[in-house]
């Protein structure tokens, strides 16, 4: 069946519903909630503004980071479950992940100002395709012992995901809505992208400085 036909073949009532459920879901914001009841802050006027685990870190310390990153991730995989669970359109299952990350990074109730998906986005990939998980894992751990970093690492192999989506024979409308949803979560790190590669220029410019003195 060509992507023209799967288009034309699928429920739109159906894809349009699960959409709106897995984005209301990503829109719980368990950082902000969480440093709300805790602290009293909003976790927004904090650090980078992000309601995600590494900025929740700055104000509750280890507790609130991994609280925030375990409820985020099981955001994604309680998106991709229930609509495998209610549907038998796989395809739906790529709808639910896309939505959930937007609403995790776009929540309507705190003004679409979230986080930045990535527990979200790895707890809908687990679910929905461990062997395309596995990829990412494999490449983000070669790319941490290459670099000696984690944030640039883990975009990059996010960024690979949809590339390997043909390797697994997943159709091109699959693959077009991966990009989709590791392009949001690329987006929502942009400023972060600016940052590592200034830190990792920086470094490979002070280990050279030594040599030009020889």
């Amino acid at each position: 069946m060509s992507w023209i036909e799967h288009f034309h073949s699928t429920n739109w009532n159906q894809a349009t519903g699960i959409f709106l459920c897995s984005y209301l879901l990503g829109c719980f914001a368990t950082g902000y909630y969480l440093v709300r009841w805790m602290a009293g802050k909003d976790i927004r006027e904090t650090g980078s503004g992000s309601v995600g685990a590494r900025n929740v870190g700055r104000v509750l310390g280890k507790t609130g980071f991994f609280l925030t990153a375990l409820f985020d991730f099981l955001k994604g995989i309680l998106a991709v479950w229930a609509t495998r669970h209610f549907t038998t359109d796989d395809r739906l299952a790529v709808v639910a992940m896309l939505a959930v990350v937007i609403g995790h990074v776009w929540p309507m109730q705190l003004r679409f100002h979230g986080g930045k998906g990535m527990a979200t986005c790895l707890g809908s990939l687990l679910v929905y395709d461990p062997y395309l998980t596995l990829v990412f894992v494999v490449l983000f751990l070669c790319l941490c012992v290459l670099l000696r970093r984690t944030v640039l690492p883990g975009l990059f192999a996010l960024a690979f995901v949809p590339l390997a989506g043909p390797f697994f024979q997943h159709q091109p409308a699959t693959i077009l809505l991966l990009s989709l949803w590791a392009g949001v979560v690329l987006f929502a790190h942009r400023r972060n992208f600016v940052e590592e590669f200034s830190q990792f220029a920086a470094r490979r410019g002070e280990q050279t400085e030594p040599g030009q003195h020889l």
